[in-house]
């Protein structure tokens, strides 16, 4: 028995959507690696965050979400590179995880400060919108081409 399915690769939708996915992996795992590898998780450097007075939490906390991010580029790469077949459904989950992060960030519990995480959250919106529309479509192949 195997914890996963067999590599299925057969995607028909659009190589930029490909591309885009390649490009969240990345962010991902840079802001993922700074929010866990970082002393103060970018909380101080980046977003000014004043960390003298029980900053430890906000630390922590930073620390769990760039875990969660290193794991979602984890699985992201999996995805590019052996389950292209699940790209649509990956785009789905993350644009509703961007949409509930904006949601928080701007309306319900909003960020104090100016960090890059919050307009982040609203930048990611079109783009992740963008790439599932893209990989829902089927690419354009030349006449005669063959399907994989």
């Amino acid at each position: 028995m195997s914890l996963l399915p067999p590599p299925d690769n057969a995607y028909h939708g659009s190589r930029l959507a490909v591309w885009l996915l390649g490009l969240l992996i990345v962010v991902n795992a840079v802001r993922g690696s700074i929010h866990v590898f970082w002393a103060d998780s970018g909380a101080g450097r980046i977003a000014g965050i004043d960390l003298a007075i029980n900053g430890a939490p906000v630390v922590s906390l930073l620390a769990a979400v760039g875990v969660d991010q290193l794991v979602w580029a984890a699985i992201g790469v999996g995805v590019v590179l052996r389950y292209r077949r699940w790209i649509p459904a990956l785009m789905a989950v993350l644009l509703a995880k961007q949409i509930a992060i904006a949601w928080v960030l701007w309306l319900w519990k909003p960020l104090g400060v100016e960090a890059p995480g919050k307009f982040g959250a609203l930048a990611g919106l079109p783009l992740l919108a963008l790439a599932l529309w893209l990989s829902l479509r089927s690419a354009s192949r030349p006449a005669g081409a063959g399907q994989s």
